[in-house]
């Protein structure tokens, strides 16, 4: 029985990683200083737009 829950850990493990990275592939970096945490802002009227939380650039 440990075997199993052993393996059923690691394929979730797996899943958490593939999701992760997929999730990061996705997501742009800031232009200005290259970071990786930005947020999408949603307006008003429908519009996206970018702004990054590390030095607070935005851009669409």
């Amino acid at each position: 029985m440990p075997a199993s829950i052993l393996g059923e850990v690691g394929h979730l493990s797996e899943v958490a990683l593939t999701r992760d990275k997929a999730t990061r592939l996705n997501c742009p970096s800031c232009p200005f200083c290259g970071s990786g945490h930005v947020a999408l802002v949603l307006g008003d009227n429908g519009g996206a737009s970018y702004v990054c939380t590390a030095c607070g650039h935005s851009w669409s």
